[in-house]
């Protein structure tokens, strides 16, 4: 696989495909003329509609779609990926409009390693006085061709078996509040995850499911991979087999997993101020 960057310029750095394009307004590696954060937020545009994918943690999404005269005035949706501070204490800069989001994003998450906070800084009350706030642990149709996928079962046998997370109480927490979106289009299915706690492969075998679609073109986002280990392996595999055509690993997924995907499918590193277009 082979992206060729086109331009660079105040506007997006482009990756040019077709139609639906995906803007990187937040991720953990700075374009040229973007700053990063620890965190994520993309605006996808498809067919008309706009969706604000996760807002990062604070208003720096806000701050590079300025940068790139990106208008964030007409948003038809946000969804909010799960209940981290990197993906959703943006939010803060934010009011009006439709907000989605499994009811689970309002727990309390700590690392287990010093228990530290990495839970949202508002409340349900508090964004439920801000957006229209649907929460729902089913899948949601945002348009006919773009489904919010709701929680998604844990069923392979090497994802999502261990978790740096705990509650509030201790107990393990394996952030079940995980979820992603499912675009369809002509070449097939793409996924947009934020993290991909629940897995790269129950995530697109739960998208599967709920759009009853088996061909799949593409997945972006964080992958939650950390090293070369077993998870890392089956899941290369996995989209070997499947045949994806676009794979974009960003922010979670840690340098060890980015060199096997490079290795595996020659992918280019995702930075703030990139804008991708994709055939529909």
């Amino acid at each position: 696989m082979y992206w060729k960057l086109l331009e660079e310029d105040n506007t997006c750095n482009n990756i040019i495909f077709n139609q639906m394009k995906i803007s990187i307004l937040a991720d953990n590696y700075a374009g040229t003329k973007t700053p990063a954060e620890h965190g994520l937020s993309y605006l996808i545009e498809n067919k008309g509609k706009k969706i604000l994918f996760d807002t990062g943690q604070s208003d720096l999404f806000m701050q590079n779609a300025r940068g790139l005269d990106i208008s964030l005035a007409d948003i038809d949706a946000i969804v909010l990926s799960h209940g981290h501070f990197d993906h959703g204490n943006g939010l803060g800069n934010l009011t009006g409009g439709l907000l989605i989001c499994h009811p689970g994003c309002f727990d309390l998450h700590y690392r287990k390693t010093d228990h530290s906070y990495v839970g949202l800084k508002y409340s349900r009350e508090e964004l439920a006085d801000k957006f229209n706030l649907v929460t729902t642990s089913q899948p949601y149709h945002i348009t006919g061709e773009v489904v919010f996928l709701g929680e998604i079962p844990r069923l392979t046998d090497f994802e999502s078996k261990t978790t740096g997370f705990t509650y509030k109480d201790g107990t393990p927490d394996f952030v079940k509040d995980d979820s992603g979106i499912a675009i369809l289009s002509e070449e097939g299915m793409f996924v947009v995850t934020g993290c991909g706690h629940a897995g790269i492969v129950n995530t697109i075998e739960y998208a599967k499911l709920v759009t009853g679609t088996d061909k799949v073109c593409g997945i972006i986002g964080g992958f939650h991979l950390k090293s070369e280990n077993q998870q890392l392996r089956q899941t290369i595999s996995y989209l070997r087999t499947n045949n994806l055509k676009y794979i974009f690993p960003s922010h979670c997924t840690e340098l060890p997993a980015l060199t096997c995907f490079y290795e595996n499918f020659r992918i280019r590193m995702i930075r703030t101020g990139d804008c991708l277009n994709f055939p529909q």
